[in-house]
């Protein structure tokens, strides 16, 4: 017999399949030896009051076996003969769309400017080491993208479910946990989801597509108001229609578009800091307890959002257990990001805390700067965030330490003479962020902090660390598409996509977007 089961029980009971089986002996009178097997299909956390909670929706198997899989898998099938589409870019967006491709018969040739993912974690820990940033291999660029080594948050606002359903069983199809089709929050980690980036490049590879790691997109071939194909800087050309997801950091294709007159649009973005608490502060004040999360509760997260001035103010990106880490793509600057390990074990917690800036904001940003590019262009919020990673890079040293303060310390305009330990390896430079951060972003993130901090008591405190600065939270830049089909509005064969194109905002949302633009190429074939 198999039973579904909509349970409201204590996190010692949630903890494993062997608790859970107790539970559904208790539930459904069952002797435990019966229930063959426990398949959790949601799972959240209530921590509203002080006794907290687990919701969780379970199929028990009474004196059965489960039959069905885990998982929906996808027959990839051999395009080798296909026609050929070339894809930009190997993050979500783009591997997805590969993926899609193989479903749709058609053969994806993936160019990628940075390394594999194995390779790329190398110049990775040479920023940390020797503060050096390869252009081409960072954070940013290679195999996997933005996110590869982010945080793998599985996790979207898209409200297309049946679509983030599948992708999250892609998935596990290659490789991740199958709790993310629980979770509510799913996460992979940015320890485990390498494998599985790997997974899909070799899935890829044996239905007949090709990789080619760097391999810089220089130039896209036009003919007649139609992309056939792209040119690199290695001197190869690669044909077929195109499919550009290159991720919100590739400003040089920005300035590319731009030069061409291929019509883009500025877009608006989100500027802040990252803010680093001790996770057991975080854990008492999300739970309500002093003890914390105890041995059953995971590390807590949080999401803040409120208004100020006319302007969003929120968290971005929250990493429970995680690590701040520098996220610069070029030299002279100094960028961070967040990231958690799958057990989200370390001491410290982060997140974005950023302040919404829309196209018109550009002039009073740049009011004590000199403006290199006009406030109507289209390039004007990504000239903003290069300049205000160039100015942090300055206030760190000239290196990849990044400035710092303490949290209350910014809210009242002192400087901080000390600093906490912080899980951000390169090094912290104390410096008062309130001085040369621009007014327009920290006025609202000290309003934001004040109102965060009667919310949610304790979580104003001088134990927090803001280090600057996260500018890189989406796309400055959107590449103009038609709605319908996909294409670029005045370019037939070229389908912006994902982050980069300003479509997406996240893993899940870059690969729905990734499968969207692919059936849109399949579909100009027919």
């Amino acid at each position: 017999m198999i039973q579904e089961l909509q349970l409201r029980i204590l996190p010692e009971e949630a903890a494993n399949e062997q608790s859970l089986k107790q539970v559904v002996a208790r539930e459904t009178g069952a002797a435990p030896k019966e229930i063959q097997a426990v398949r959790v299909l949601k799972r959240s956390i209530d921590a509203r009051q002080r006794t907290i909670y687990v919701n969780v929706k379970l199929r028990a198997f009474i004196n059965e076996q489960p039959e069905e899989p885990e998982f929906q898998s996808i027959e990839y099938k051999d395009v080798s003969a296909g026609k050929q589409v070339v894809v930009v870019g190997a993050g979500p967006g783009g591997l997805f769309a590969a993926l899609r491709l193989i479903e749709l018969g058609l053969r994806p040739v993936i160019i990628e400017r940075g390394k594999n993912v194995r390779e790329r974690k190398k110049d990775i820990a040479l920023i940390s080491r020797e503060h050096t940033v390869n252009s081409e291999s960072n954070y940013s660029f290679g195999e996997g993208g933005a996110g590869a080594y982010s945080d793998g948050k599985l996790y979207t606002r898209s409200k297309k479910r049946g679509s983030v359903d599948k992708i999250l069983n892609v998935f596990c199809q290659h490789g991740a946990s199958t709790s993310i089709l629980a979770d509510a929050h799913p996460h992979i980690g940015t320890d485990k989801l390498p494998r599985v980036i790997e997974n899909i490049r070799e899935q890829i590879i044996r239905s007949g597509g090709e990789v080619h790691f760097e391999t810089r997109m220089d130039a896209l071939i036009i003919e007649k108001d139609e992309v056939i194909g792209v040119e690199t800087h290695t001197g190869k050309s690669f044909y077929g229609p195109v499919i550009l997801a290159t991720g919100h950091s590739a400003r040089d294709v920005y300035r590319y578009l731009y030069e061409k007159q291929i019509p883009i649009e500025a877009k608006g973005i989100a500027v802040g800091v990252r803010l680093e608490h001790p996770q057991e502060l975080i854990d008492q004040i999300q739970y309500h307890r002093r003890e914390g999360r105890g041995k059953y509760l995971p590390a807590a997260e949080y999401s803040f959002v409120t208004q100020a001035n006319g302007r969003g103010v929120y968290s971005f990106c929250m990493c429970p257990g995680g690590f701040v880490v520098p996220a610069a793509s070029g030299p002279k600057q100094v960028v961070v990001n967040g990231m958690s390990p799958s057990n989200r074990g370390s001491r410290w917690s982060n997140s974005g805390m950023v302040v919404e800036i829309r196209p018109e904001d550009y002039s009073e940003l740049m009011k004590q700067e000199e403006m290199t590019v006009p406030a109507d262009s289209p390039l004007a919020l990504m000239a903003f965030q290069e300049r205000l990673e160039e100015v942090c890079w300055l206030n760190g040293g000239m290196k990849q330490t990044a400035p710092a303060q303490r949290m209350n310390d910014f809210v009242n305009k002192k400087n901080s003479f000390d600093l906490p330990v912080s899980s951000y390896t390169p090094g912290l430079l104390a410096s008062p962020l309130h001085f040369w951060m621009p007014e327009f972003v920290t006025s609202r993130l000290r309003d934001g902090f004040r109102y965060f901090g009667k919310t949610s008591k304790g979580f104003l405190t001088n134990e927090a660390l803001m280090i600057g600065v996260e500018t890189r939270t989406s796309s400055p830049v959107r590449i103009l598409r038609d709605r319908d089909t996909y294409q670029h509005i005045t370019l037939k064969g070229l389908f912006p996509c994902g982050e980069g194109a300003g479509y997406a905002g996240g893993i899940v949302s870059a690969a729905i977007d990734g499968e969207r633009c692919a059936e849109g190429v399949a579909a100009m074939g027919t």
